[in-house]
């Protein structure tokens, strides 16, 4: 597994902020397998299972807040990491709404400081700063989204997480106009996977629900997303990170990791999925005029990425599910982690696929 992207993170220290969260613990288990040496910057878990916690991996993680500028300097400073994963971040939509101050302080301000702090550091060579394919002004059509599209937000996570992209290409234009530290930004679609137990989410409802033999509250059952497994949007940020350590400036910019056309598909066509791979499934549709507002249509077009990275999904829609399902279902049966089974099927396919970072 280490040939993965050229060998490009072997023996390389990575820094990965949310490191204890859904997408930063898968990152950690892949970059490990590769053999850099991961340093984790991130608040506790706020959720009692985690699947961060329960693969038990081996690597120095701090708990600390984005916003201490002080505690994080002071660890980018001791490790000397030469590249940032920037995943920390208020990322619910439905809790902007009710703490936007904090979800504009952890979003924007914390930003700042992973910026601040890199800028500094006197090691850090690339930063990968993730971001949402909620940062486009939302204009609630069949259009899927491109880069140079005008970038907004209706909620305050959209909005905070439209803010970060301004933000991390003034700092490019500023402060790293000569290379000297490669900035880009990744907008990805909503992730599934094994191990997700996040509050207000579709999956994870749905099985914490039928786990316990009841019926989940569903909101928006109409409401159209570009859904990927988990490991998608990854290959991009690690595509990207590659190309920004091996100092190509080009890759300094926005980009699109989201699935093709045909697997932006709604609520309740994720529900039937659902029901093939998880059995009986019970879910009480809401009308989507209850509660705050969220986007009805969202799509994403990662044609940039495919043309000038060579990125593209590796499993559809229908293979991202049954995954999903077979995780959950070993993991309640007999506490049975599939993570690692997920991640070398994966990578597996894409090397029968010939995609670029997996030669």
């Amino acid at each position: 597994m280490r040939q993965l992207f050229n060998s490009i993170y072997k023996n390389k220290t990575v820094l990965i902020t949310g490191d204890t969260g859904f997408k930063g613990s898968w990152l950690s288990l892949w970059l490990m397998q590769m053999g850099a040496t991961v340093i984790g910057y991130s608040i506790d878990e706020g959720t009692k299972s985690s699947h961060h916690k329960l693969l038990k991996q081996k690597y120095k993680s701090y708990r600390g807040d984005i916003g201490d500028l002080k505690k994080l300097n002071a660890v980018i400073k001791k490790h000397k990491p030469q590249i940032v994963f920037h995943l920390a971040a208020q990322s619910l939509v439905i809790e902007s709404y009710k703490n936007p101050v904090e979800t504009y302080r952890t979003n924007v301000i914390g930003t700042l400081n992973v910026l601040e702090a890199s800028r500094k550091s006197g090691s850090v060579k690339a930063i990968v700063n993730v971001t949402t394919d909620k940062v486009y002004e939302n204009n609630e059509t069949t259009k899927a989204y491109k880069e140079t599209d005008p970038l907004g937000g209706f909620d305050m996570y959209s909005s905070s997480k439209a803010c970060v992209e301004i933000l991390s290409a003034s700092f490019k234009r500023a402060f790293f106009s000569k290379g000297n530290i490669l900035v880009a930004t990744a907008r990805a679609g909503n992730v599934i996977g094994g191990g997700d137990w996040g509050e207000n989410r579709l999956i994870p409802d749905l099985i914490k629900a039928a786990s316990k033999k009841k019926k989940a509250l569903i909101r928006n059952p109409k409401s159209v997303r570009p859904w990927q497994f988990v490991l998608e949007p990854l290959s991009g940020y690690l595509l990207l990170g590659q190309r920004l350590l091996e100092g190509k400036k080009e890759y300094a910019d926005a980009w699109n990791f989201g699935p093709n056309k045909k697997d932006c598909l709604s609520v309740i066509e994720i529900l039937i999925l659902m029901k093939k791979g998880w059995g009986k499934i019970s879910p009480i549709l809401a009308d989507r005029k209850t509660g705050e507002h969220e986007a009805a249509i969202l799509m994403l077009d990662h044609s940039k990425a495919h043309r000038q990275l060579k990125w593209q999904p590796v499993w559809g829609i229908d293979k991202a599910v049954m995954r999903t399902s077979a995780w959950y279902k070993a993991f309640y049966a007999s506490g049975t982690l599939l993570s690692s089974a997920n991640l070398i099927e994966y990578i597996a396919d894409a090397k029968h696929k010939k995609i670029i970072w997996a030669r």
